[in-house]
């Protein structure tokens, strides 16, 4: 867990872990077979993970898709394409960690890919915002969408951030003019755009690299137009509400198929 407290629902689950990999260890130092006494472990594990992922609460997915373990969009990117080649900047102002994007090959097919990037430890997350975009953040994702349209290649975004970075800096240089412009030019894009929800979806942040001719989330991760928090300050004026807000919210992956808002749910 690389030092990171579990969710308190998951502790019967690394319970079992832990019991699986001390007969695996025992197994080696005594050169003794535990193969039977491991699968009964490894099915109720199989078991364990069914029953608690299966009856998760909204609010307990919240907590799943902020985990700082889950991959990021430079994961999947490693993971499932090819050649990337990153690209910087938005030729006005810098270049935003936050969004990271670029050339790529998917089976051999050449692609545009693009997604929020979050850090794994202090400085990287000071570095990229902790996975919120800034306006250059934007300009530059339009910038890709107008290079992969150029050159017809199929655009594949992934989608990870608590919502856009509120600081001053970002409104003076015009967040929401920024995100307005990511829209116009997604809206007018005639290439194939597919979405995937990964982690957070959260408000404008999420939508500015969102709009796909598909959406596809993940089984554990949330959409929605703010985050719990922020809606308990604003309807209770007491971010401990936060648990209400996300059952109000339907931030779901299963609640927001069944308004239409997304194509699909990848199981994984």
């Amino acid at each position: 867990m690389n030092g990171i407290p579990p969710l308190d629902f998951e502790v019967p689950i690394l319970e079992l872990e832990a019991k699986i990999e001390e007969l695996k260890r025992m197994d080696i130092l005594t050169g003794e077979s535990s193969l039977n006494a491991i699968n009964k472990l490894q099915n109720r594990l199989k078991t364990a993970k069914a029953e608690i992922y299966g009856k998760l609460t909204p609010s307990q997915k919240v907590q799943v898709a902020r985990h700082p373990n889950r991959p990021y969009t430079m994961d999947y990117i490693s993971h499932i394409f090819t050649d990337f080649f990153e690209l910087h900047g938005d030729r006005a102002f810098g270049d935003d960690q936050a969004i990271v994007g670029g050339i790529a090959k998917l089976d051999g097919e050449p692609v545009m890919v693009i997604g929020h990037q979050k850090g794994r430890n202090t400085k990287e997350n000071i570095a990229r915002c902790f996975g919120m975009a800034n306006p250059e953040g934007y300009r530059k994702a339009v910038r890709l969408f107008k290079i992969a349209e150029t050159f017809n290649r199929p655009l594949i975004t992934f989608v990870d951030t608590p919502g856009a970075y509120p600081g001053i800096g970002a409104e003076e240089r015009g967040q929401a003019e920024a995100i307005a412009g990511a829209l116009f030019e997604m809206a007018q894009l005639k290439i194939p755009m597919i979405t995937f929800i990964i982690g957070e979806g959260g408000s404008g942040g999420a939508l500015g690299i969102a709009m796909g001719n598909r959406v596809i989330m993940l089984e554990h991760s949330i959409y929605a137009v703010i985050s719990p928090e922020g809606c308990a300050s604003i309807l209770w004026n007491d971010p401990s509400f936060a648990d209400k807000a996300a059952d109000a919210l339907k931030l779901t992956a299963t609640d927001l198929i069944k308004f239409g808002i997304i194509d699909e749910i990848f199981i994984v």
